[in-house]
């Protein structure tokens, strides 16, 4: 296991049991449990829970014997709970929770072909690192959109009914990432900006590589 995990208390059987686990600092409870292979589809399903005090999350893993994966789940993800983790890398920290609706992704030949999902948050008061002074606006209730697209897959986020993005991020097949930021979010954000901006130019955009050697 990665040194960022770590078991503490195993219980049950291989094909049904719980575990408590610490991931990154953060204790959660893993539950799972076999179900009985498919003939017709040559898999096998795995359904799964992580709980913590707040969040919980949960779904079915399902592989198959050719070395094909998929995996879809939802859930609530409460995020007060990884505040000293936002904080520290410096991100913007949102209250309330996160609703995952849906998340579901495949992978064959040992690369992934598909992914989709969506993750809605009812609003609230965002906060964000300034300088040496915190940055802080009312946000209207936004949704998040994972999808596949031609070269890699895309994160969409933006306001619920909105017409345009505030921001999205794709990671392309060969593991390199484009994050862009639109002048819709810097709207939501109250920030100031120049008149002339239309609120689909982007105000800030970065390029790098993110997974060496590619999903």
């Amino acid at each position: 296991l990665p040194e960022q995990v770590r078991v503490q208390q195993v219980s049950g059987r291989l094909w049904n049991g719980a575990a408590g686990v610490v991931v990154a600092g953060f204790p959660a409870r893993l539950e799972w449990q076999f179900g009985w292979p498919s003939l017709s589809g040559v898999t096998l399903p795995l359904q799964f829970s992580v709980s913590s005090s707040q969040s919980r999350v949960e779904g079915v893993a399902r592989a198959g014997w050719q070395g094909n994966f998929e995996v879809s789940a939802n859930g609530v993800v409460a995020v007060a709970e990884f505040e000293q983790l936002i904080r520290q890398s410096g991100g913007a920290m949102i209250e309330g929770t996160v609703s995952v609706d849906r998340f579901e992704m495949s992978w064959a030949d040992g690369r992934l072909k598909s992914a989709d999902g969506l993750g809605r948050w009812d609003g609230g008061r965002v906060t964000w690192p300034m300088g040496n002074q915190v940055g802080q606006a009312v946000f209207p209730p936004m949704q998040a959109d994972l999808d596949t697209v031609d070269g890699g897959v895309s994160l969409v986020v933006a306001e619920q009914g909105a017409s345009g993005p505030a921001a999205d991020a794709s990671i392309l097949w060969d593991g390199m990432m484009e994050l862009r930021v639109y002048k819709r979010m810097v709207d939501l954000a109250q920030q100031p900006w120049p008149d002339s901006a239309r609120p689909g130019d982007v105000v800030f955009r970065v390029r790098q590589p993110l997974l060496p050697g590619g999903l």
